[in-house]
């Protein structure tokens, strides 16, 4: 099987190469497209995405460079879309490193005919403790512990991507992707990638206030949709263990939760995710 990889990238200079290294380093799959849609940058990521192509010729890989004005994240999704080859897609935020099994597990995974998305398992990287107590917590919810969340890479095969078109102007594009499919319809392989959170306190009160208006939007907008969530909320009992075993992560992930709830460092419109 063959894989078309999309990667939208805003001013991702400091680190398409290091995405992209990944990818080349992937053990599989045997045939691939990487797609780069440079989504109205003003600096070198579309020459950096360039200077990578003879690495992928190389391998028999394709490789395309778009250079587009600013679309938004959909607009580029929609452009790469636009040129992919292949039928089978995954799509890559550009600050994503993937371990060197990852695609190999996904080309497989996507084999079967009936719909399927997939995704890796995701380790959450920061730099600061703030942080990384926020991630300690994040990462054990339920939701990202035993679901397929997707955030910053996802992949669906032939018969799950034909169940959308372009993709809507909305804030959540993985929320509305994993959504078209039934929890038994996706699949959470072993292989790695790592995504880096925002760094500090403020930053991390914007995303995740920017991460609610995206569920609610998509509850708003797609409410049938959203009954394929299928995602579970903790209850008091994993809430305490968690107090127990980490509580400085439990008092982080808590301070940033209140801090949205009363608006504080509230913004509207897009806010990268790192």
């Amino acid at each position: 099987m063959s894989l078309s990889i999309i990667i939208p990238a805003n001013n991702e200079g400091a680190w398409i190469d290091a995405c992209l290294a990944a990818v080349l380093a992937s053990d599989g799959p045997r045939d691939a497209q990487v797609v780069v849609v440079a989504n109205g940058c003003t600096d070198d990521t579309a020459d950096r995405a360039r200077a990578c192509a003879q690495g992928f010729v190389a391998r028999g890989w394709r490789m395309d460079v778009l250079e587009m004005p600013a679309l938004g994240k959909p607009g580029a999704l929609d452009a790469g879309d636009g040129v992919a080859v292949h039928s089978a897609r995954v799509y890559l935020d550009a600050d994503v490193i993937v371990s060197p099994a990852l695609l190999g597990q996904i080309d497989r995974a996507l084999q079967d005919r009936a719909p399927r998305y997939a995704s890796g398992t995701p380790r959450v990287t920061a730099r600061s403790w703030i942080s990384r107590a926020y991630a300690r917590f994040w990462v054990q919810l339920p939701f990202v512990a035993q679901g397929v969340p997707g955030f910053g890479l996802y992949a669906v095969n032939a018969a799950g991507r034909a169940r959308w078109g372009k993709f809507p102007a909305i804030i959540s594009d993985d929320t509305y992707v994993r959504v078209q499919f039934t929890p038994d319809e996706r699949v959470k392989l072993p292989a790695t990638y790592d995504w880096p959170i925002v760094e500090g306190f403020r930053r991390l009160v914007r995303v995740r206030r920017r991460q609610d208006q995206g569920v609610a939007e998509m509850h708003a907008q797609f409410p049938a949709l959203m009954a394929n969530e299928g995602k579970a909320s903790p209850g008091k009992g994993w809430l305490l263990a968690r107090l127990v075993l980490d509580p400085l992560a439990f008092a982080t992930y808590a301070a940033v939760t209140l801090a949205v709830r009363a608006g504080w460092a509230g913004q509207d419109g897009w806010v990268r995710g790192r």
